[in-house]
This record gives C-alpha cells, sequence and structure tokens, in this order.
C-alpha cells in the first residue's frame, strides 16, 4: 500500500535531491538546465504552454487540444520547469501498444541550443523505457534542421515521410520525416 502510494506521488515528479543540494553548496557545480525538473502537465499550466506553444510554432495548437491530451487515457503531459517554478519546455506522448508517440514537444525559444531539448528526449525516452515500450516515434519537419540533427544524436533513425503534413505558408503544405528510436 504504501509503496504504491509512493509511486503515485513519485509519478507526479520527479526530483533529484542530490542535485539541489550541490546546486546550494557548490553552486557552479551544475548548470541550469541540469537543475530542471519535470512534473505532470496540470491545467493550471496552460497559460504558459500556449504561450510557449505560441512562441515556438507558426501553427500553434489551441487550448482544447490540451485539455483533451490532458483528458486522454495513455498520454503522458510533461512541463519541465527551472529552480524557480518557472515553465521552459513541455512534451505530451501517447504511449500504447508498446509505442510511444511523441504528439509534442516545444522548448522555449530563448532556451533553445543550450541542452533543454535533449534533456526533455531522454525524459522521453526513459518514461517510454519504464512504460514497457518498444520504439518511440515522432514526426518533424523538414525544415526543422535543429530538433532533426538532435533526433538523429540521440540514436532515431527516419523511418519514412507523411507527404504533406504540416501547414506551411502561403496555403502550401510542408511534409514531416517519420522517425523511430528503438528501445529493445
Amino acid at each position: 500500500m504504501i509503496k504504491r502510494v509512493f509511486n503515485q506521488i513519485k509519478s507526479l515528479v520527479t526530483y533529484d535531491a542530490d542535485r539541489e543540494f550541490y546546486s546550494k553548496v557548490f553552486p557552479d557545480s551544475l548548470s541550469q538546465i541540469e537543475l530542471m525538473r519535470f512534473r505532470k502537465m496540470s491545467k493550471a499550466d496552460l497559460p504558459r504552454i500556449l504561450e510557449i506553444e505560441g512562441q515556438g510554432y507558426n501553427y500553434p495548437w489551441k487550448e482544447p487540444i490540451f485539455h483533451d491530451c490532458l483528458n486522454a487515457a495513455h498520454y503522458d503531459c510533461w512541463v519541465c520547469e527551472n529552480t524557480e517554478n518557472k515553465i521552459n519546455a513541455f512534451c505530451i506522448v501517447s504511449t500504447a501498444v508498446g509505442e510511444a508517440t511523441v504528439l509534442n514537444i516545444c522548448i522555449e525559444p530563448d532556451m533553445r541550443q543550450q541542452g533543454l531539448g535533449r534533456k526533455v528526449m531522454q525524459h522521453v525516452i526513459d518514461t517510454a523505457k519504464a512504460r514497457k515500450a518498444e520504439s518511440v516515434f515522432l514526426e518533424v519537419r523538414p525544415s526543422n534542421a535543429g530538433a532533426i540533427a538532435l533526433y538523429e544524436s540521440m540514436g532515431f533513425n527516419e523511418i519514412g515521410v507523411r507527404p504533406g503534413y504540416y501547414k506551411a505558408e502561403n496555403g502550401e503544405r510542408e511534409d514531416a520525416i517519420m522517425m523511430a528510436y528503438s528501445l529493445i
């Protein structure tokens, strides 16, 4: 009974007391990115999530989509926040039937190119492993060279293309590169 309660609490927040201790005793020993932590997304987070989403994408998700994700079975909705509890990134992942699919991942523009995207993707991979998934899938715009480079550096491989998947400028459509990461 106690173990079940502990695991429920643990699923709400990922917290590393050693890191917090070392950051206080040895302030220069850990980077800001290393000190960031994950927790489950809540409806109260949506104003900040929508702000990050709007800054990150030309065609952002609308609030009702996030509500649907928060209410969906088999969806993990995470935020990554700094030591002042400011959300700097989020991800939404569907895990079912041995597969994890990244539905949305967004990093605050000011926090890009600092390792936060890698931290979020590692969290996705670790969570998928814990949920006994065999693969992690995602789609990415071919124009998002930074994200593609990150995914490839982490071991994702291109497995196909979805023609005309994303909205683009002037009513055009952009393909989606499908990528996969094997956990077995």
